[in-house]
Formats: structure tokens, C-alpha cells, sequence
């Protein structure tokens, strides 16, 4: 951690921060299974806590939809340091929660409501609550802010516009033309055919736009946290909402857009953009712009998991704005 990270952390001791002799999930070491209530069903998510912060509790929302928490775990090099209680969360529908072959549960509503389900459970407050959602997950944290931001201390939208229309506007102006052109045609050929269980297909995208807009490190070289949530990543969720790739969208979530919405979410809000990211990182500059109490962090050296190719610029800011709003600034 940085001196200016440091200087940003929060008050209290290494003992206090991991002493959960006081805590109902000390027994698994912070897991908790929480059920949740769907139109469908009752099931059961999975979560686990991490350090003790009465003041400043931090719940992830992974990307996808379908990936897990996993490529959040770079947090443990930072956050407890920091002083900052948090916790990992697999969707329903992701692997370590339960996955239910219902497509009717696949739905942006049914999303958060099971997050407000979740952050009762876990005892989120205004006076703690702080809610992170990359990527999809940025999605679904708009989607919350904006039906419940009665319960949030502070919101953070990580590597994700509020429009899915100006998401594809900008893969078709600059991402696609960037890719060698006898590769984009046969992507465009497999995608065509729905051939998306060709090896060819994920062969082409990582090669020619993985590696240089969603994680830049080289094939074979990705954390294995990364690597791991893209294997656990559930395509029965994934593809009837975001579509079968990175190369913009087209699923369920193909009209969304919040974009004349952000004015209406007056927590305390920061947008985090990377100059390689799939998402337009000024769009991701202009959200900050209008939202009531918005700021922008820019990663320059990151893409989509800027959490990862731009670490510790990421991380500094993030601590930064938790301590921030923790003290009363806006």
C-alpha cells in the first residue's frame, strides 16, 4: 500500500480488525449461506466476510452475469490493510451459490431484489453500506442505488456505462476496427452461425481482444483468480443476458440504459474507467459528471479488470473514496 493509500485507511487496530469472536459467522470463518425468496423458489447464495468495520462494509458484485467473486480476491493485498470489512458474494446462478436451471429467474428485477435480500441478512446499513459492482455488477449497483439508495453510505460503478446502446456504439466505432480484420470476420462468421461452443470462437477473442481490452497480460500469464472465474463462469446465465462475448452486447440487457437516471442518485458515487477498457472511459468520466456527488478515477494503464493491470492505482482510489465518505466528505 502507498503512503497515500495509508494515509487514506481507517482507524483501529490489526486485533479489532480480525477478532470475530463476537460474529455468528466465525465458526466458517466468515462463509455464510443466505436464503433467498424468488416467484421460482426459495435457494441459497454464498457470501463471506472479511475483517471487522462497524463503520465501512463493503459488498462486491462480480461481473458476468455468471462469473463468481473470484477475480475480487486481489482485494486481500489491499482492503484489509486498509482497515475496510468486506464481502464476497456469488450471484444466484453462480458457482458457488446455487445454480437453478430456471431462465425466468435471469432477470435485472429479480437481481436486486436479491441483493437488498442479501444486504438484510448481512446487517448493511445506511450508516456502513458501501456497494461496488463491476461490470455487470456495475449494472445491477445502478439498478440497486436507484430503488434503494435510502440504503447505501456510498456506491462505486466499476468499468461499466449506464448504456448498454452506447456500450455498442462504441465496440462498433472502436474496439472492432482495432481488430485484425480476417480474425473480426471470422468472429462475425461463428457469432453468425451461434457457434459460440467453437473453440475457435474464445481462441479469436482472446487473442485479438481479451489480451488487449478485457485483462492485458498475455495468454497463460492471467492470476489465477481470473482464470478461475472464467472457468466457473455459468453460460446459462451469461448468455441470455449479456450475449456470448465481450464484443458488446446482446442479450436481455441489449436497451438498458440509465444514462438520464444518474442525476437521481444523490449517495456519494465513484466511477472507475481504464483507458483500455472495453467501456469508453470518458462515457465512464461523463457518468461522474452527472451524478449529484460523483467523482471519476482513471486507471491509464487498465482495461476491464483494471483491478488487475492498473492494481495499484485502483486500489488507492478505491480506499481513498471509502475513507472519504467515511469522514463525511462528499
Amino acid at each position: 500500500m502507498t503512503a497515500n493509500a495509508a494515509d487514506a485507511s481507517f482507524a483501529g487496530t490489526p486485533t479489532s480488525y480480525l477478532d470475530s469472536s463476537s460474529r455468528a459467522d466465525k465458526l466458517s470463518g466468515g462463509v455464510r449461506t443466505i436464503p433467498i425468496t424468488t416467484a421460482h423458489g426459495a435457494f441459497k447464495v454464498w457470501t463471506k466476510r472479511v475483517g471487522n468495520n462497524p463503520r465501512v462494509r463493503l459488498l462486491l458484485l462480480h461481473g458476468g452475469p455468471g462469473a463468481t467473486h473470484e477475480y475480487f480476491e486481489a482485494c486481500d493485498s489491499y482492503l484489509p490493510a486498509a482497515g475496510i470489512e468486506y464481502y464476497y458474494y456469488d450471484q444466484l446462478g453462480s458457482y458457488y451459490s446455487d445454480q437453478p436451471d430456471i431462465p425466468q429467474l435471469w432477470e435485472l428485477e429479480r437481481f436486486v431484489d436479491e441483493v437488498e435480500q442479501v444486504r438484510v441478512a448481512l446487517g448493511l446499513d445506511a450508516g456502513n453500506f458501501f456497494l461496488l459492482g463491476h461490470s455487470w455488477g456495475g449494472i445491477l449497483a445502478i439498478e440497486y442505488a436507484l430503488r434503494h439508495q435510502q440504503r447505501l453510505k456510498g456506491l462505486i460503478i466499476s468499468n461499466m456505462m449506464a448504456s448498454i446502446p452506447a456500450y455498442n456504439a462504441y465496440a462498433e466505432r472502436v474496439l472492432m476496427p482495432a481488430i485484425d480484420a480476417d480474425a473480426l470476420a471470422e468472429i462475425k462468421r461463428l457469432e453468425a452461425a451461434q457457434d459460440y461452443a467453437d473453440p475457435r470462437y474464445m481462441q479469436l477473442l482472446m487473442q485479438h481482444h481479451y489480451v488487449y481490452h478485457v485483462l492485458r497480460m498475455p495468454i497463460g500469464e492471467w492470476p489465477d483468480p481470473v482464470d478461475r472465474a472464467f472457468k466457473h463462469l455459468n453460460p446459462k446465465v451469461y448468455i441470455p443476458m449479456q450475449g456470448p462475448s465481450e464484443l458488446g452486447a446482446s442479450g436481455k440487457l441489449i436497451q438498458w440504459d440509465r444514462t438520464a437516471d444518474l442525476r437521481h442518485i444523490p449517495v456519494p458515487t465513484m466511477t472507475i474507467g481504464a483507458r483500455h477498457d472495453t467501456m469508453d472511459p470518458r462515457y465512464m468520466q461523463s457518468m461522474a459528471r452527472s451524478l449529484p456527488h460523483g467523482r471519476y478515477l482513471d486507471c491509464p494503464e487498465g482495461s476491464h479488470m483494471a483491478m488487475y493491470d492498473d492494481q495499484q492505482r485502483y486500489f488507492d482510489g478505491l480506499i481513498r473514496f471509502l475513507a472519504d465518505i467515511d469522514r463525511g466528505a462528499r
